[in-house]
């Protein structure tokens, strides 16, 4: 039952990712960029809304605080008599230059508050006075120090700044009062911020969708390309007339990740074909040596022959299929290593003298070691394996003629070859399985696994097998220790 719950609980979720809607690279970031976009400017135009408030009431103030001054002034100098009327009108004057609806309210008090008169304050087409501006000024007002200070009149904060009227002594007090509201009012502030927040958003977001329409196309043709690819279409051209060195290197790894694939595909085509038959010679050669014996076709020392190649063919045969098997079972990880340590200076030469015993060829086999005993945590059996399949291949690459030279390090042990060498287009697939050079392939019977089972055990050892140098000179194969190998 809990078996069943959990394959219940991941039958759910795949539905559920596979109905997952998505979005294309363009949409989304775009997407994306203009919310941030509108966010940013919403902060920046509420602040710059308080910030053109604020210093709007502030200009303002000042303004108000010098007509309070020049009319105290011009109070003081006049000659006594009652000219209220003509400082109201003069009042009314200059209060045009702050631009506001309606003009702020003068007011004129002795010593020790009591009004004398007051002016100014009316709407533009309306003599009454009203609202806030009815109310009468409090005491507290008068005896406070502050040239500017708040009122509440009517749920409205009004805004009072006030002047002192003075000749050779002070006399009374000029005071002017506007209405929060009045003061802050700049419509046509608000209205260029707001046109130029909105100009900026739209142009940020054209920006962002052009640039980013720029860079999605190249990634759009590697997906289209991808795609090609799982339907079995390698011939993929991409444009590489790109300035982003992260997209280039996209595009340009895209492209020569399909050439390999368009290679690797010729080249499975090509190994099973040349796997099949490399299997199906030696069985045909052996049904027929067989049948001829059988039937009588050939006699005496004839029919001893036709036997012996018969064995030699089931020989090879059975090489094939052990190489199929050692290197299935690597693959798998299904095999066994055995370390111990060995002193390489004695375990190398005994491996190059056994295989020399049993070769019968003219190549001259060297093998050089240092004066210091070399000790490595190694399996022997694994390390000659990999060290006969060097020497097999540079034995095959020089054709039964030339020398081999096996040299031995602290870093690994170099197997070189005085062959033909390996053809720099061949070079990058010598490890893939089942790979054969065209030379080779023409004159050695084999699958092509020599290298690649010698690389996995290598790696198994602790090392690796890298194809050091290669000319038409010779090549030089390294069994590489890591530098985390374990020594003794």
């Amino acid at each position: 039952m809990e078996r069943s719950g959990r394959s219940e609980d991941w039958g759910i979720s795949s539905v559920f990712m596979k109905n997952k809607k998505r979005q294309s690279l363009l949409t989304y970031w775009t997407t994306r960029y203009l919310i941030s976009l509108c966010i940013g400017l919403l902060l920046l135009g509420i602040g710059s809304f308080w910030w053109i408030r604020h210093t709007t009431i502030e200009n303002r103030l000042n303004l108000l605080q010098y007509l309070a001054e020049e009319t105290a002034d011009r109070i003081a100098q006049s000659s006594g008599g009652n000219e209220f009327n003509a400082f109201d009108r003069r009042f009314d004057n200059r209060s045009h230059v702050l631009d506001m609806e309606r003009p702020p309210l003068l007011i004129i008090t002795d010593l020790k508050g009591n009004e004398i008169g007051r002016g100014g304050g009316r709407r533009p087409g309306n003599e009454n006075r009203q609202g806030p501006f009815q109310l009468k000024l409090p005491a507290r007002m008068i005896s406070n120090s502050k040239s500017v200070q708040t009122l509440d009149a009517d749920g409205k904060t009004l805004f009072a700044v006030k002047a002192p009227i003075k000749e050779d002594v002070q006399k009374g007090w000029v005071v002017v009062l506007q209405d929060e509201a009045e003061l802050a009012k700049v419509n046509q502030e608000y209205r260029l911020l707001i046109i130029l927040l909105v100009g900026l958003g739209l142009l940020g977001w054209l920006v962002i969708y052009f640039l980013s329409k720029k860079i999605v196309k190249p990634i759009q043709e590697v997906a289209i390309a991808a795609s090609g690819i799982k339907d079995g279409q390698y011939d993929v051209k991409l444009n590489r007339d790109v300035k982003e060195q992260e997209i280039y290197d996209l595009v340009t790894s895209f492209e020569e990740m399909t050439q390999r694939l368009t290679q690797l595909e010729k080249l499975r085509a090509e190994l099973l074909a040349g796997v099949t038959h490399d299997l199906k010679t030696p069985v045909t050669s052996i049904s027929g040596l067989i049948q001829a014996v059988r039937d009588g076709i050939v006699t005496g020392e004839e029919r001893q022959e036709f036997l012996d190649i018969t064995l030699k063919e089931i020989g090879r045969l059975q090489t094939m299929i052990a190489d199929l098997l050692d290197f299935n079972s690597l693959s798998a990880g299904a095999f066994t290593i055995h370390p111990e340590t060995c002193n390489l200076n004695e375990l190398i030469p005994i491996i190059i003298r056994e295989r020399s015993v049993t070769q019968q060829s003219d190549i001259q086999c060297s093998v050089t070691v240092p004066d210091e005993p070399i000790y490595k945590k190694t399996d022997p059996l694994r390390l000659q394996q990999i060290l006969i399949n060097l020497l097999n291949n540079a034995a095959q690459a020089m054709n039964g003629k030339g020398s081999i030279t096996v040299n031995v390090s602290e870093k690994g042990i170099d197997v070189a070859d005085t062959g033909s060498g390996v053809p720099e287009n061949e070079q990058p697939y010598i490890f893939e399985r089942f790979f054969r050079g065209e030379k080779k392939k023409l004159k050695v019977r084999g699958l092509g696994l020599g290298l690649p089972f010698s690389r996995m055990l290598a790696k198994a050892l602790g090392g690796n097998l890298v194809l050091k140098e290669s000319s038409p000179n010779g090549s030089t194969f390294s069994m590489v220790w890591n530098r985390g190998g374990a020594d003794s």
